[in-house]
């Protein structure tokens, strides 16, 4: 444990020092393994901020924090791999405030910022989509070896929850799995059925869910008019927590990484309760 309730756990070759990749094929590879120009996002993917020229230990995290960079500085990482990067649309491009503060701090350690956010949602093997349903226990309906997918981008998927009878023993289940109590809405005794599930803040998908079929909507996050959606379409709502639904993906490309260059990544989890 690291201060602060920062969980840190090693995740790839532990041969810090030895070997390492260059910055920009690592980048290269991650653009063409996540293909990262398929999606309409809302921030740059890839290398955010170009660092030292090799990296030989990444430190991955959810989001691009001031914690996160701190961590990464402590322990002599060379690169930051994280879902939430920098430089979203709309945002105040100046740089004053917390902005210059984690700028400051990545520029004056040669510290290099990748970040996916779409494409590690999607990614079949190492997504947030993809990794929930590993850690729930969710079958996702396959048509041709493919996953069926909804919404915008394809980033909702569709599944079942088998051996979960009802919506209140998924609850139960994201409670138990994700060491958080989801927020339900709708009735804890009615069936599961036809599953659908997008990590992260994608309440505003609910209506691509239930036009796709989907009984019961896992996602992270909540607003005021989803609440009103799910109970007059009937549908079962589980908002599991934006944090503690993508804490995954982000893990399972770490170890990519690690076993296609054999660096040292290591998993650190800020906690946050939203």
């Amino acid at each position: 444990m690291i201060a602060g309730g920062q969980a840190s756990r090693q995740t790839g070759a532990p041969n810090q020092g030895a070997g390492g990749v260059a910055a920009e094929e690592l980048a290269s590879w991650l653009a063409a393994e996540l293909q990262v120009d398929r999606f309409r996002d809302y921030c740059p993917n890839g290398l955010q901020v170009e660092g030292r020229p090799v990296v030989r230990h990444i430190i991955a995290a959810v989001t691009a924090s001031e914690a996160a960079i701190r961590h990464a500085i402590a322990v002599g990482a060379d690169g930051l791999l994280v879902h939430h990067g920098w430089f979203w649309k709309n945002e105040d491009p100046r740089v004053r405030g917390t902005r210059r503060t984690r700028l400051s701090l990545v520029l004056g350690h040669d510290l290099n910022l990748f970040a996916y956010h779409l494409p590690l949602d999607a990614h079949p093997r190492w997504g947030n989509n993809a990794q929930l349903a590993e850690v729930l226990g969710l079958a996702p309906h396959l048509v041709e070896g493919t996953v069926q997918t909804a919404g915008h981008d394809s980033l909702i998927w569709l599944g079942q929850a088998p051996g979960l009878a009802t919506v209140g023993e998924l609850a139960a289940r994201i409670a138990e799995r994700l060491q958080r109590e989801p927020l339900l809405i709708g009735d804890p005794s009615r069936p599961a059925g036809r599953v659908a599930w997008c990590t992260g803040a994608a309440q505003g998908m609910l209506q691509d869910a239930i036009d796709a079929g989907a009984q019961t909507y896992i996602t992270g996050e909540i607003s005021e008019p989803t609440v009103h959606l799910a109970r007059e379409t009937g549908t079962a709502f589980l908002a599991a927590g934006h944090h503690a639904t993508e804490r995954y993906g982000v893990q399972a490309l770490g170890q990519a990484i690690a076993d296609r260059f054999g660096i040292r990544v290591d998993f650190v989890d800020i906690d946050n309760p939203v």
